[in-house]
């Protein structure tokens, strides 16, 4: 299963929910290979904490080396690092990305993320975490993915960006990617008591969009998470946003299992 949780409005909670989640994956013993797309490498020190800093072989280097045809380049397998987490691992990202963004583009190697992924071995699990923008990471991530998941913090200005934002994933489903499912609007950093939050959602339901039943609360216990390099479920197992990480996850994987027995009977 590969997933990519995408927003083009920054500030939204994207590095964090993959983290947590891929996280909450690797605990339960799934394989599983955070992938990240964002310069800012806000996962890869998430995950990798002071060692991101002597990292050889990032992102960088793995679509460097599509610029120029080489008769035996890398493996995949070679960017991977482990991560201090058992069965987690992460690609991580490089702050050399962006400067190849436009040469990656004007070549076309729009594909070349995906084709290396079909050929990765080894994990169960796949989570992109992406740059707020749509451009050639973004743009490739999601060609590479199953499903998408979209953070959103109940804010007037991030529900008009949401809707360019589903026309953007349908136009990329329509032209690269026909099996690429919305898989869900996550609701980030939720107020309960705040009537704005809660009468938004209500709209978005009303107009059929996907928003999952499982909210992820606003704590300032994420910033001692981010600190500490340690997913919530390393931290503090027991804390509510742990287990509102972990009602999200369970939520995501009951869905998941639903579409694979409706697709298995379609087959038969």
């Amino acid at each position: 299963m590969k997933r990519v949780v995408f927003n083009q409005k920054g500030g939204v909670g994207k590095s964090t929910i993959t983290c947590n989640l891929a996280a909450i994956a690797a605990a339960r013993g799934a394989r599983t290979l955070v992938i990240d797309l964002d310069p800012q490498a806000n996962s890869t020190q998430y995950l990798l904490g002071e060692a991101a800093q002597n990292l050889e072989l990032t992102a960088n280097e793995f679509f460097d080396q599509m610029l120029s045809f080489k008769l035996r380049p890398l493996p995949t397998g070679d960017f991977i690092a482990a991560t201090p987490f058992e069965n987690l691992s992460i690609l991580p990202s490089g702050p050399a990305l962006e400067e190849l963004q436009a040469k990656l583009e004007s070549r076309y190697k729009i594909y070349k993320l995906r084709e290396a992924l079909d050929a990765l071995e080894g994990y169960d699990e796949i989570w992109i975490d992406t740059p707020p923008a749509l451009h050639f990471y973004t743009r490739s991530a999601l060609i590479a993915a199953d499903a998408c998941l979209i953070p959103f913090d109940c804010d007037e200005f991030a529900r008009r960006a949401l809707y360019s934002l589903l026309d953007n994933v349908n136009e990329i489903r329509a032209d690269h990617n026909a099996g690429l499912e919305v898989e869900g609007i996550v609701i980030n950093q939720f107020q309960a008591r705040a009537s704005l939050p809660q009468r938004i959602i209500d709209e978005l339901r009303e107009e059929g969009l996907p928003v999952l039943a499982s909210f992820l609360s606003s704590s300032v216990k994420i910033k001692e998470s981010h600190q500490q390099a340690r997913p919530m479920i390393h931290l503090d197992r027991g804390h509510k946003l742990a287990l509102e990480f972990g009602a999200l996850f369970d939520e995501l994987e009951a869905a998941r299992k639903v579409r694979a027995k409706a697709a298995a009977k379609r087959r038969a």
